[in-house]
């Protein structure tokens, strides 16, 4: 249409010139939306997709899953994995510059020795705390990173650095990020899996398997571990198989008909999708679940004779019995008895760490066993981590403090070097010295070792490719020397 003569132009005018300009923002912001723009995919050659179909990666994989392990709370470092002869030597001193603390009771700075014994374990001579006698036994299986640090010492923004990369909430975490680029290897169960204590949920609840702004599809799914393993799987009426077969397919028919009317909501194919799956794992969840296969022998190792074991030791043999059915990713989450940061010991260091450890030791390394002797092992990546570590010095005389500057973390399997210490603190374990591992730098070798490259694995969200380590702020990069040299396909 001719636009009038005149210079003055009304509303209407207006609308009629701009309509097809306006149209096409609207449709640009839609197809960022659902990552859909051709130049979105372009510049990116990293997977990613809508669905839970198995996705190759950039290259060829040393890992195809992962359980993470989660000790919500920030486990000891000098109590568990990083002797400090200094500070035992100097326990009940004050230390001459102030350390940063976060609770109050941290501020008189007096230096406090551990109270448990280190010795070398393994034919590494990998030096491990006797409060973790099971661990200790797999010692050789196991990469022990000590120099980790986080970018905040409160238990919400540093879980969720752990476990997304940043601060921040409402990010996607890990997990997500893995599902959505690789998908699942068996589309009858979720691509991301998070087994909790049946007695309640960590500190985070459920921020620490959310899918942020990645479709809902790829949002960790709980699976219980007590009772019925997964809720409202079945229908509360019993139904002849041909009316809930009937049923399911008119059902597929409506959504069907939806998703033609709606192609570009991408929180309906999600939700559709989710539908499906369910409907999927009513036939095939409960037998993966079934731990009643398992042989007496397998169930002692991971502890499930033993009251103070079984509840963590269930949870462990049921992430084995997934990443073994084709899960992608199994988050299994810390014991909450009594408290929901078990590893926070501002107080009773020594009962509160003898306590936990008594929980989770065995399962632990009856996992990294159990995985090993199936052959599972090599392809599967198990990390056992926190989200920070604990001061040098006494709170109230006999706790810890959160730490930032340094923790440990333990991984095993997935082409990460066996018997292997990386990294160190300084003569106190306050603080991480060279070389240091972010978050982010974890993250992106985690990737690596799935045959991902963190800086083509992107997500194009409110105009921007948000990557998981986002490397341009972060400078995360690939920890190479904890990967079992001459398996490193990016490597010439």
């Amino acid at each position: 249409m001719t636009p009038p003569a005149s210079s003055h132009r009304s509303r209407r005018d207006f609308l009629q010139m701009t309509s097809l300009g306006m149209g096409g923002l609207a449709l640009a912001h839609l197809l960022h939306a659902d990552g859909l723009l051709a130049a979105g995919r372009d510049h990116a050659a990293g997977p990613g997709g809508a669905d839970l179909r198995p996705r190759p990666g950039h290259f060829p994989a040393q890992a195809k899953s992962m359980i993470l392990l989660f000790q919500t709370g920030g486990p000891s470092q000098m109590d568990l994995f990083d002797p400090k002869p200094e500070l035992q030597k100097r326990s009940g001193q004050q230390h001459s510059v102030q350390f940063e603390f976060f609770q109050k009771g941290s501020q008189d700075n007096t230096l406090l020795g551990s109270p448990f014994k280190f010795a070398p374990r393994g034919d590494c001579g990998m030096e491990i705390s006797n409060l973790l006698p099971n661990i200790a036994t797999v010692a050789d299986d196991l990469c022990l990173v000590r120099s980790m640090f986080n970018e905040n010492n409160n238990h919400p923004p540093g879980t969720q650095c752990i476990n997304t990369g940043k601060i921040f909430p409402h990010r996607p975490t890990l997990g997500a990020w893995i599902s959505y680029a690789l998908g699942s290897e068996n589309q009858n169960l979720p691509a991301f899996v998070v087994l909790r204590d049946p007695n309640g949920y960590p500190n985070g609840g459920t921020r620490l398997w959310d899918n942020g702004w990645l479709s809902a599809l790829f949002r960790g799914t709980e699976i219980q571990s007590r009772g019925a393993a997964v809720l409202n799987l079945h229908p509360s009426r019993k139904t002849p198989a041909g009316v809930q077969r009937a049923n399911l397919d008119l059902l597929a028919q409506l959504n069907e008909h939806r998703r033609q009317h709606f192609p570009t909501e991408s929180d309906l194919e999600a939700r559709i999708r989710n539908y499906e799956l369910a409907a999927r794992m009513q036939a095939n969840a409960e037998q993966v679940l079934d731990l009643s296969r398992e042989t007496e022998a397998t169930r002692r190792i991971y502890g499930i004779d033993n009251p103070t074991t079984e509840n963590y030791g269930t949870r462990c043999l049921m992430a084995r019995r997934m990443v073994e059915s084709g899960v992608r990713f199994v988050q299994v989450m810390v014991p909450v008895k009594g408290t929901d940061m078990p590893w926070d010991q501002h107080k009773n260091l020594k009962g509160g760490l003898e306590s936990i450890c008594g929980m989770v030791d065995k399962p632990s390394a009856g996992l990294i066993r159990d995985l090993k002797q199936r052959g599972l092992l090599d392809s599967t990546i198990v990390l056992w981590t926190g989200e920070f570590g604990r001061l040098p010095i006494s709170q109230h005389g006999h706790g810890r403090d959160h730490n930032r500057h340094a923790f440990s973390l333990l991984l095993a399997g997935g082409g990460f070097k066996p018997g292997h210490t990386y990294g160190a603190t300084d003569e106190f374990g306050y603080s991480s010295m060279e070389p240091r591992v972010s978050c982010p730098d974890l993250h992106a070798t985690l990737l690596h070792q799935l045959g991902l490259d963190h800086t083509l694995l992107y997500y194009r969200h409110a105009g921007r490719d948000e990557r998981l380590t986002d490397p341009e702020v972060t400078g995360a990069r690939v920890v190479r020397d904890i990967l079992v040299k001459g398996q490193d396909p990016t490597v010439a």
